[in-house]
C-alpha cells in the first residue's frame, strides 16, 4: 500500500470517526508525518488479521474482543494445539485513537457502543434527558481503544475482599504475579523494585512524556498537605503522584496493540471483525455450552466450540448476553419470551461504578492549562510525529492522582475511600466543543455554568468514590439482540455515597488552598452550578445538589456477573470464573468482580483475564489423556469440516 492511500484513507476514517473540524485543519499534515515515521502504525500487515471466514468449530471461542478478550486470545494460543476463534462486533482501531490528546473525540463516535442509563432523579441532572452517557468500545481492544490509559491497580485489601467472600486463589498475594506477568515497566525506578513491577510483559507501562508544571505542582501540593508521594502500584496506596499509562513512546497501547499485533501470525488464532454475537448456544437437557450464535455481513452463522465457550463481552454486553440465551432470573426471562435454560437471579445485579464531581474548577493566572487552541497546532503536531512526545500526548490533561481517606475511612488502614483525578483541563478547555458532548451535558447547563471561563486557563480535581455502596442493574428490554438493554445506575440511591463525595469536595478544594498551587494564582471557579442556587453555597446541601447534577462516570462498570460460592444466590460465575449452573461457559471480564476495586479498572481486567488464562489452560492440561488433537488450524481445517461442516451449515441456515 502507498504512502499516499494509507494517509489518505487514514484522514477520511478520522473525519468520518470523529466529525473533525477546522479545530484539525493541520491532520492531512500530521498524518503525513506521522505515517513517515511510524510506518508500522499504518501498515495493515502490521495489524491483527480479519479471517473471511470462520471455520465450523473451535477448541475455544472469545466472545468480545476487547481488554479481556485479547489478553485471552494471546494467552490460550500459547498452546499450539488450542485453536481459538476471537469474536469481535467492530473493527480495527483506527489510527487517531494513538493520540492521546484526542480520545475524548471517541467517545459517541462510531467505535463507541453509546449506551445511555434510563433517566433516574439520584444523579445525572445536568445530563441530556437526565440520562448518563456510558461509553464502551465497539472496537477491537474494546474499551482500551477508547479510555483515558491510567494504570492503577487497586488496593490489595480489594483482592483479599474478594478471597474472604468465598473465592481462593483471588487474594492479593495471588493476582499480583497477574499484574507484575503483562507489565513492562519503562520507569527504571519503578522496575528495579521486582516486587511489584513486571518487565518484558505485553502491555506497556510508562510516565507521560509531557506534563504541564500543574502535574507535579498537585504532587507538591499533597506533599504539603501531609501525603506521600508514593509509587501507587506499589506497597501502598494512600498518597500522591504523577499518573502512569498504557503508552508506548507516546502512542496508546491498547490491548489489540499489546497482545494481538505481536501474535498475529499465529496458526492457531482466528479474529473475526464485525461479528454481532446474539447467542450463546446452550444445550437445555445437559446444560453444557456448545457453540455462539452471531451475525456478520449481514447473515446469521453459527460455531461450534468443543471446548469453552469464553464471554469476555464487558459489564453491560455480558449479562446481556446471557440473559440472551437463557441463563438469567428466571421471572425476567419468562417475561421477554425467552426460554429458561438456568435460573441465576445475579445475572445483571450488582452494576458497580465508579463516579465523580463535575466542575470543580479552579481558576489561574499562568498559560499553562491544556486548551485546544492552545496545542493544536502544526508545531506541535509534526512534534509528536516525529518524536511522539509534546503537548499531542497529554491524556486530555490528566496529570496526577492522590488517594486520600476522609472521614469515613479508617485512616490507619491504607484503603483509601477517595481518588483525585487531577487534570490541566475542565470541561470548558475545549470550549463546550467535544468534552461537554461526551458528557452528554446539556447545552444550556454549560451556558449558564461555563461560559465566564469557557476557555481559560484552568484546572479540575475530580473527586472520586472509591468504593460506593449504591448497585444498579441490568434487564432486558426485549428478546431482540440488536435492541440495547435497559441500564439503572442507581447512584447515590446508598447515602453514605453522598457522605463520601461530599468530603471529597471538602479535601479537592483544599488542594487549591496549598502554597504550592497559590503560586499559579488558584483560586476555586465559584459560580453557583445551575439547579443548587435553592442551597447556601457551600454546605452539605449545596454539595449534594452539585453531586446530583454534574455526576460524571468514570467509566468503570463492573459486577453485573459477579464471582461467588454456589451458595451464594447472587454469584453468576465460581472462583474459576466458570458459570454456575452451565457447563462449557466461562465468564472473563470486568463483570465477574464481587466488588470494585479501588482505583481505574483496566489494570485489574488485564489481570483477570491472565489469571483466566491460566485457570484455563491448567485445566486442559490435566486432561492431556484425552484424544490427541490434530494439530494447528492450517493442518486441521479440512478435516475438521468434515466432521462439522454440514452440521454448522444447517445450524446457520
Amino acid at each position: 500500500m502507498s504512502l499516499v492511500a494509507i494517509v489518505s484513507g487514514a484522514t477520511k476514517l478520522a473525519v468520518s470517526i470523529i466529525g473533525l473540524g477546522t479545530k484539525l485543519w493541520f491532520l492531512p499534515t500530521f498524518l503525513a508525518a506521522f505515517a513517515y515515521y511510524h510506518y508500522d502504525l499504518f501498515d495493515p500487515e502490521n495489524r491483527p488479521i480479519n479471517v473471511k471466514e470462520v471455520l465450523p468449530k473451535y477448541d475455544f471461542v472469545i466472545i468480545g474482543g476487547g481488554t479481556a478478550g485479547a489478553v485471552l486470545a494471546n494467552r490460550l494460543t500459547e498452546v499450539q494445539n488450542f485453536n481459538v476463534l476471537l469474536l469481535e462486533a467492530g473493527g480495527d482501531e483506527p489510527e487517531i485513537a494513538d493520540v492521546p490528546i484526542l480520545s475524548i473525540y471517541l467517545h459517541r463516535s462510531q467505535i463507541d457502543w453509546k449506551y445511555r442509563t434510563q433517566p433516574q432523579a439520584s444523579a445525572c441532572q445536568a445530563m441530556v434527558d437526565k440520562r448518563c452517557c456510558w461509553t464502551r468500545g465497539k472496537v477491537l481492544g474494546g474499551s482500551s481503544v477508547l479510555n483515558t490509559m491510567l494504570y492503577i491497580r487497586g488496593n490489595r485489601r480489594d483482592f483479599d475482599l474478594w478471597e474472604s467472600l468465598g473465592n481462593p486463589g483471588w487474594g492479593y498475594d495471588e493476582v499480583l504475579p497477574y499484574f507484575k506477568k503483562s507489565e513492562d515497566q519503562r520507569n527504571p525506578y519503578l522496575a528495579n523494585n521486582t516486587k511489584y513491577h513486571g518487565t518484558g510483559g505485553y502491555l506497556t507501562v510508562q510516565d507521560a512524556p509531557w506534563n504541564t508544571p500543574l502535574g507535579i505542582a498537585l504532587v507538591q501540593a499533597g506533599v504539603e498537605m501531609g501525603y506521600e508521594h508514593r509509587d501507587i502500584n506499589g506497597e501502598k496506596q494512600t498518597g500522591f503522584a504523577l499518573f502512569q499509562y498504557n503508552m508506548r513512546r507516546g502512542y496508546r497501547c491498547s490491548s489489540a496493540k499489546a497482545f494481538l499485533r505481536p501474535v498475529r501470525l499465529r496458526k492457531n488464532i482466528h479474529i473475526a471483525m464485525w461479528s454481532h454475537v446474539t447467542k450463546v448456544l446452550i444445550d437445555p437437557n445437559t446444560k453444557r455450552a456448545f457453540g455462539v450464535e452471531f451475525i456478520r455481513g449481514g447473515k446469521k452463522q453459527v460455531v461450534l466450540a468443543s471446548r469453552e465457550v469464553i464471554l469476555s463481552a464487558g459489564a453491560i454486553g455480558t449479562p446481556h448476553l446471557l440473559m440472551l440465551s437463557g441463563v438469567g432470573p428466571a421471572e425476567h426471562l419468562r417475561q421477554k419470551k425467552i426460554p429458561v435454560i438456568h435460573d441465576a437471579p445475579g445475572v445483571g445485579q450488582n452494576l458497580q461504578d465508579h463516579i465523580a464531581i463535575g466542575g470543580i474548577a479552579f481558576q489561574i493566572d499562568y498559560p499553562v492549562s491544556v486548551l485546544i487552541d492552545r496545542f493544536m497546532n502544526l508545531n506541535n503536531a509534526l512534534r509528536y510525529a516525529v518524536q511522539g512526545d509534546g503537548p499531542l500526548t497529554s491524556n486530555i490533561g490528566l496529570e496526577t492522582v492522590g488517594f486520600i481517606s476522609t472521614k469515613y475511612a479508617n485512616q490507619t488502614d491504607d484503603w483509601p475511600d477517595i481518588e483525585f483525578m487531577m487534570t490541566a483541563t475542565t470541561t470548558s478547555s475545549d470550549g463546550g466543543t467535544q468534552t461537554r458532548k461526551a458528557h452528554c451535558i446539556t447545552q444550556k447547563f454549560y451556558d449558564e455554568y461555563f461560559a465566564p471561563i469557557n476557555k481559560r486557563d484552568t484546572f479540575g480535581i475530580f473527586p472520586m468514590i472509591l468504593r460506593p455502596k449504591s448497585r444498579g442493574y441490568i434487564k432486558l428490554r426485549t428478546n431482540d439482540p440488536m435492541d440495547y438493554p435497559l441500564i439503572y445506575h442507581n447512584y447515590l440511591t446508598h447515602p453514605d455515597d453522598v457522605r463520601v463525595m461530599r468530603e471529597g469536595v471538602k479535601a479537592a478544594i483544599a488542594v487549591g488552598e496549598t502554597a504550592s498551587m497559590k503560586r499559579f494564582g488558584t483560586r476555586f471557579y465559584r459560580k453557583v452550578v445551575p439547579g443548587c442556587n435553592g442551597y447556601e453555597f457551600f454546605t452539605d446541601e449545596y454539595w449534594e445538589c452539585v453531586i446530583r447534577q454534574y455526576t460524571m462516570t468514570i467509566y468503570h462498570m463492573s459486577g453485573t456477573a459477579k464471582m461467588g460460592p454456589a451458595d451464594d444466590p447472587f454469584a453468576v460465575v465460581d472462583h474459576e470464573l466458570k458459570v454456575h449452573g452451565i457447563q462449557g461457559l466461562r465468564v472473563i471480564d470486568a463483570s465477574i468482580m464481587p466488588t470494585i476495586t479501588s482505583g481505574n479498572i483496566n489494570a485489574p481486567v488485564y489481570m483477570i483475564a491472565e489469571k483466566g488464562a491460566d485457570i484455563i489452560k491448567e485445566l486442559w492440561k490435566s486432561t492431556k489423556k484425552e484424544r490427541k488433537r490434530r494439530g494447528v488450524i492450517s493442518n486441521n481445517s479440512t478435516n475438521i469440516k468434515k466432521r462439522h461442516g454440514s452440521k454448522a451449515r444447517k445450524n446457520s441456515q
